[in-house]
């Protein structure tokens, strides 16, 4: 079969802001690049971290400072997160956006020409830098920018179906060209994973079509370990209404400016449940409480709570949220400006993913780095809102330039025929048009509709049971899963291997959920309702022989002039 050979130093698999900004530290290094994304440049799930980048300049509230920003992320990851990544992010965070900054980006500014910073869910001060509510699309827009005038090559609408390896070493990928269904090998002394989360995992959910785990299953195949994946955070508020937007994300920015949440009682329930912090306190927190109104029948007329920002005004809004505005009034025909929004918990962002090295992104396989939401340990068991823009400069920075050192220090290896007719082969099994062959679209209804059902905001270890034999079931049927036509932008056949990938996650998911006994952040199970001392753990997942393999690893504890800031973990 005929296929194309590229080589390169560093191969970023991945478009959104942690490949591009690991893209760049490579190319700043001296290194050639190639990037793959699955969708268009540019078209990255960043641009839906709209509310602003977390970082402690203290441009508003001039007591900010890193440590601050440290302890709120430990303390809102339940004490699970990697005090070393948490250290790094908050120390690197206000460079990281001077550095965007320099790059071109262009945020909001107060009355004396700084960088505007407002407060969101979790942060003790107004911590995040933005701009309106369109943040991450300026982030994309800045390093795309960088990237179009680097000597980088990119390959767009480019799907990698499997990382190769000579011995124990990742050597690059192999793929195919969606447009031209042709196969392509991608040899590489470095390869960076920065393909994002798997949002696309559940039923209702913010994410784009793109977010099925691609690199996650790559890299568990490969042997990397994976950790913490029982921790999906449910963002407070998605849209409900029209059905054909459940679940697109109404940013918390909103709410960061002064947005109350109401029940149909028109009662603000979240003095209720956080008389302190209200609105805006972390988003596991808010999302359960939401869910447990609607549970109460205090929901609305499409099964949401009502979100009110109207009190605050037309220019206001028109000023800070003109992304919100719009959205509304095209999708649902309201006009926020004049009424409230109808909302309801959605799925949004993954906390686990590939364990990757604080200080260099390195995983646990030779010559595999791994950023942004394919890693796992910076969040914990609940991600700041905000933090995630931040991770993906600072350690999207950082997979790049470790992986460039990497590069310069080993020979290249090229990736044999061979190995590329085997993967090509086993794609294209997808395309045999058998007549009995099972359709990738019915299975993946009924794995999307088992992760809502049985591993969403409140799980218990009975459901949790039955998702996980669902899932296996799935999985004892992908041998004979099929779709007709060519290997040109065929859609089938896209949705077979991000089936494939799904599986695999769903299983390392909800095996980890069943062994966790307890609820932490994100993870809140109705059987084990309190937090627990002995949990202090990271679950890792090892793929042994093609099955999930379970251990605990002990969270590290933080040197004592950092136990400090953190304080005590409190049981109660």
């Amino acid at each position: 079969m005929e296929y194309d050979s590229h080589e390169c130093d560093v191969l970023v698999i991945g478009a959104g802001g942690a490949g591009m900004r690991a893209a760049i530290a490579a190319l700043d290094k001296g290194c050639s690049v190639i990037m793959l994304s699955k969708s268009v440049l540019g078209k990255a799930h960043t641009v839906m971290a709209e509310g602003g980048i977390a970082a402690s300049v203290a441009n508003v509230d001039s007591g900010d400072d890193w440590k601050t920003h440290f302890r709120d992320t430990i303390v809102e990851g339940c004490y699970i997160g990697n005090w070393r990544m948490a250290e790094i992010l908050a120390k690197e965070a206000p460079g990281a956006v001077y550095e965007l900054e320099r790059f071109g980006a262009l945020f909001d500014r107060t009355t004396e020409g700084k960088i505007m910073q407002r407060a969101f869910g979790g942060h003790t001060f107004k911590r995040l830098c933005h701009v309106g509510d369109r943040t991450g699309l300026e982030i994309i827009r800045t390093l795309e920018d960088k990237i179009l005038h680097r000597n980088a090559k990119v390959f767009d609408e480019t799907v990698a179906t499997s990382l190769a390896k000579d011995g124990d070493r990742v050597v690059g990928a192999i793929g195919f060209h969606m447009r031209t269904g042709r196969f392509a090998a991608f040899s590489a002394k470095s390869t960076v994973i920065a393909t994002g989360g798997l949002g696309r995992i559940y039923k209702v959910t913010s994410n784009s079509w793109e977010g099925t785990g691609d690199g996650i299953a790559l890299a568990f195949k490969a042997g990397a370990e994976l950790s913490d994946m029982e921790m999906m955070q449910f963002h407070p508020t998605g849209m409900v209404w029209p059905p054909a937007v459940r679940g697109l994300l109404v940013t918390e920015g909103v709410r960061g400016e002064g947005g109350i949440l109401y029940n149909s009682k028109n009662e603000r329930f979240m003095l209720k449940y956080s008389p302190e912090k209200k609105e805006l306190d972390a988003r596991d927190i808010v999302a359960r409480s939401i869910y447990y109104e609607i549970q109460k029948g205090n929901g609305t007329e499409h099964g949401g709570v009502y979100l009110d920002i109207a009190y605050k005004g037309r220019e206001f809004i028109m000023k800070k949220l003109p992304g919100m505005y719009e959205q509304f009034k095209e999708f649902s025909g309201v006009d926020i400006t004049k009424d409230r929004m109808e909302v309801a918990p959605t799925t949004h962002y993954f906390m686990g993913g590939i364990r990757a090295d604080p200080e260099s992104c390195a995983t646990t396989v030779d010559g595999l780095y791994a950023a942004g939401e394919s890693a796992s340990g910076l969040h914990g068991a609940n991600r700041l809102g905000g933090n995630s823009l931040a991770d993906i400069l600072i350690f999207g920075r950082r997979a790049g330039e470790h992986a460039s050192e990497h590069a310069k220090g080993i020979a290249a290896h090229h990736i044999s025929r061979t190995d590329v007719e085997r993967e090509a082969g086993r794609i294209m099994r997808y395309l045999d048009g058998h007549p009995d062959a099972k359709s990738p679209y019915l299975l993946t209804d009924r794995l999307r509709e088992a992760m809502q059902r049985h591993m969403g905001i409140i799980r218990d270890g009975e459901g949790i049971r039955k998702g996980l034999g669902i899932i296996k079931g799935i999985k004892s049927e992908l041998i004979g899963v099929g779709v007709k036509g060519i290997m040109d932008f065929n859609q089938g056949l896209i949705e077979c291997i991000a089936l494939e990938h799904m599986t695999v996650l769903a299983e390392c998911m909800m095996a980890s959920a069943l062994e966790r006994e307890e609820s932490r952040g994100a993870h809140a199970r109705s059987d084990f309702p309190k937090k627990r001392q002995e949990w202090k753990v990271n679950i890792i997942c090892v793929n042994r022989g093609g099955k999930v393999s379970l251990s605990h690893s002990k969270v590290p504890e933080p040197p004592m002039e950092l136990a400090e800031i953190i304080g005590e973990e409190r049981y109660a």
